[in-house]
């Protein structure tokens, strides 16, 4: 017998959910032996725009893809969800400040959690991957009461990048670039460890051979490459975000290769002097008993200089936004 999930994705009608729903309904998040049901939120402006989504689902005829249920009621989204794919947040516009984000995706991430607590299943999973997607996290899991273990936020797509970028600059295939991790903030605080990852087997560093450019034109690249595709093609970064959210949960669902580690912010349990209870990227692998933080990587002063930088970037964010919290 064929096994059964219910994706809920907010934020269906965007340009990441675009390109994203279609690769679940085919299966490619779950495997072909599993069915899916999607939920799809958006705000009731989208609605219409979503409908027309559901009709291309539809005409795809996914033999996996069992009902699509769209809606603006985060209650039926989220309904009986064994994942929560948490797309959309407000955006930051021209002349916005930063607090001035936090608190607009405070009350998103609120509301949405407290869904998610009424709603899906106590052993639902979320996936945070609208911006500041570390906080917006902490927000959801707080609102939620889910247990930490249960929600995570995305830096699978910073991850890709750098390896894209080092297997160029090594004129190496993209296959044999293993274990760059992202820690801290999904950001340009993010610190792209670069002195742990393998090329062919090799140390990164050494085959790149270059210091220079690996502690400023790549470092930079990652950090602002969002940005840069922006610039490069009028809107944002969707497939490669929507490629980032399968593999992150093809990653969570399947045991990690030995010797192989995948980067993921999830709520700290204190390692690396990052306060508990922060929601910051790390090197975790998969077992069959949970997701574990990868233990025992050493870091020398520049490292340790950069993870204070996007540490400290959290903390701040946490604690603007500790007055919207749900009490209790």
């Amino acid at each position: 017998m064929r096994k059964s999930v219910k994706v809920a994705v907010t934020g269906a009608a965007g340009q990441i959910g675009y390109a994203l729903l279609y690769r679940i309904g085919s299966g490619e998040m779950f495997g072909p032996d599993t069915e899916i049901e999607l939920g799809l939120l958006e705000i009731e402006g989208a609605l219409p725009a979503l409908a027309g989504i559901r009709m291309e689902l539809d005409d795809c005829a996914f033999p996996l893809l069992r009902c699509v249920t769209t809606t603006a009621d985060p209650d039926v989204a989220f309904g009986d969800a064994d994942w929560a794919i948490l797309v959309g947040a407000f955006p930051r516009k021209a002349g916005m400040e930063r607090a001035d984000l936090l608190d607009l995706n405070a009350e998103i991430f609120v509301l949405q959690g407290q869904a998610i607590g009424r709603a899906a299943r106590p052993s639902c999973r979320v996936l945070v991957v609208g911006n500041p997607c570390n906080t917006n996290a902490f927000i959801c899991r707080a609102a939620s009461g889910l247990p930490a273990s249960q929600v995570f936020a995305m830096t699978m797509l910073d991850q890709n990048r750098a390896s894209a970028q080092l297997a160029v600059k090594a004129g190496a295939p993209v296959g044999d670039v293993r274990n760059v991790i992202v820690w801290g903030n999904h950001s340009p605080t993010m610190f792209v460890d670069f002195y742990h990852a393998t090329i062919g087997g090799r140390p990164a560093p050494e085959v790149i051979g270059d210091k220079q450019w690996l502690l400023g034109e790549f470092m930079q690249c990652i950090q602002q490459r969002g940005a840069a595709i922006i610039k490069a093609r009028g809107s944002s970064s969707a497939a490669s975000a929507a490629n980032a959210v399968i593999q992150s949960v093809r990653e969570l669902t399947t045991p990690t290769p030995a010797g192989k580690c995948y980067s993921l912010c999830l709520a700290s349990d204190g390692r690396y002097d990052v306060p508990a209870d922060l929601v910051f990227s790390f090197p975790v692998r998969t077992t069959r008993d949970g997701i574990e933080i990868v233990d025992g990587i050493a870091h020398g002063d520049v490292a340790l200089e950069k993870l204070r930088v996007t540490r400290d970037e959290l903390l701040s964010e946490r604690d603007a936004v500790k007055d919207k919290l749900p009490s209790g």
